[in-house]
Formats: C-alpha cells, structure tokens, sequence
C-alpha cells in the first residue's frame, strides 16, 4: 500500500478524444486527470473496507492551466495531500509533460466524504484523517 502523505504519480497519454478545435488537450481534460489522480492515489493508500466506507466528492477545485499539451505528449499527474478542516479534506495536483517535467496546469482541490448509505457527508476515522492531511507545522 501507498503512503498517503508521499506524492503519487500517475502516468497518462493524451488519446485524440482529448484534444480540443485549437489542437492541444481541452481545459476540462485536465480537470478530468486532476481526478484520476486523486482517485488512483485514494486506491493505492487505502484498504478495501475503508474505500467501501467513504466516497469522496469536490467541493472546489482551483486550477491554472500554464502550457498546452498535445496529443504526442506524455503526462504525469503528481499529487499530494495538503491540509484539512473538519470535513474537506485539500489536494494538490501538478500536471507534467513526461519529457521535459515542464508544469502544463496546477490545481487545488478540496474534497469532502461521503458516507455512501446515505450520500451525506460524514467524519472519517482519526487514522485516515491523521494518513490524509498535513498540518501547518509539517
């Protein structure tokens, strides 16, 4: 299993459904790998009973977007976890150009649990929050 306070990269190829009328990869394609990030890490750095036991949702995402990328490239998401309050949890996400590991686009997300038998939000276990989030002093 993944450490959930380590950063997690996550390898992606530009298919051609991803590229936009200007010829680079659309802005809500990035977006979308922002999530798949998010979601591949969540399963490398849990078990199965606690991916069973919380559902994720976003709550904001921040994202800026620095340089296109083609249908060429090859990307890596990087993602690592940031703070927490008491129920969003924050992400940080680098979208990277495999070849040169120039940032095409950054973003903030904040994420919050849901308990998937009643679609609410819902406090996690002390453990997961501890694996999750990082304090201001670390």
């Amino acid at each position: 299993m993944t450490l959930a306070t380590e950063p997690f990269e996550l390898d992606i190829r530009v298919t051609p459904d991803d590229i936009d009328a200007m010829g680079h990869v659309n802005n809500i394609v990035y977006l979308r790998w922002v999530q798949e990030a998010a979601t591949a890490h969540w399963l490398a750095a849990t078990t199965a009973e606690e991916q069973e036991r919380w559902l994720w949702v976003v709550s904001r995402h921040e994202i800026e977007y620095k340089r296109p990328a083609f249908e060429q490239d090859q990307i890596v998401a990087r993602t690592w976890i940031g703070g927490a309050d008491r129920m969003r949890f924050e992400r940080h996400t680098q979208l990277l150009r495999s070849s040169d590991r120039k940032v095409l686009a950054q973003a903030r997300t904040l994420w919050v649990p849901i308990d998937p038998a009643t679609g609410r939000p819902t406090q996690v276990s002390d453990d997961l929050r501890e694996r999750f989030s990082v304090s201001d002093t670390d």
